[in-house]
């Protein structure tokens, strides 16, 4: 598994507030509604009108060096869609953008949900190279490519959303503590 090439250590609030998007105030009503709600702080912000989903995810690569494509025009190999199957797909909301030999190139939202890279990589037996999108265009190409999910109440829809986030920002708390321990044990 690709984590990016170089890791800042400022919170995506504070890298929003050095870009000028946001100010301290609208990035602390987030975070009295993220208190609240439990939802992911680049979330709440889009969803108040503070900033765009573009906005969060060139925040993501600055923060993390993953690479940014936006799928709006991207075209994908139908040999590449079968790879995961559908359900893989709208349980982790990414997309499989590229095959080449034993590298699978996937395309997420949220790319530090280590649980999904590696459960791909277990299902795959490839690979994973991560690029990051917006969940809009996520939404977009599965709809796309596998079809709008059926039979689907507007509830669960609802619930899976939630679930989503709650498993975005286990991965994250995970993340970081895994980050912590490679430190003690580098010493750094």
């Amino acid at each position: 598994m690709e984590l990016g090439k170089r890791v800042v250590s400022k919170q995506l609030g504070q890298l929003l507030i050095e870009r000028g998007l946001i100010d301290k105030k609208q990035l602390q009503i987030a975070l009295d509604k993220q208190r609240k709600e439990g939802q992911l702080i680049g979330q709440i912000l889009v969803k108040l009108g503070f900033v765009s989903e573009e906005d969060i995810v060139e925040a993501l690569t600055t923060q993390y060096g993953y690479p940014y494509l936006p799928l709006e025009n991207y075209e994908i190999d139908k040999s590449v869609l079968n790879v995961i199957s559908a359900q893989v797909i709208r349980h982790y909301y990414l997309i499989p953008i590229d095959k080449i030999a034993n590298i699978l190139t996937i395309v997420m939202a949220d790319p530090l949900n280590t649980f999904a890279i590696k459960d791909i990589e277990q299902i795959t037996k490839m690979k994973v190279e991560v690029f990051v999108s917006t969940a809009t265009d996520i939404k977009k190409s599965i709809e796309k490519y596998y079809g709008k999910p059926s039979g689907a109440s507007k509830k669960e829809v609802e619930e899976n959303k939630l679930s989503k986030a709650d498993f975005a920002t286990t991965a994250r708390e995970n993340l970081k503590k895994e980050t912590e321990e490679k430190k003690k044990d580098t010493g750094v």
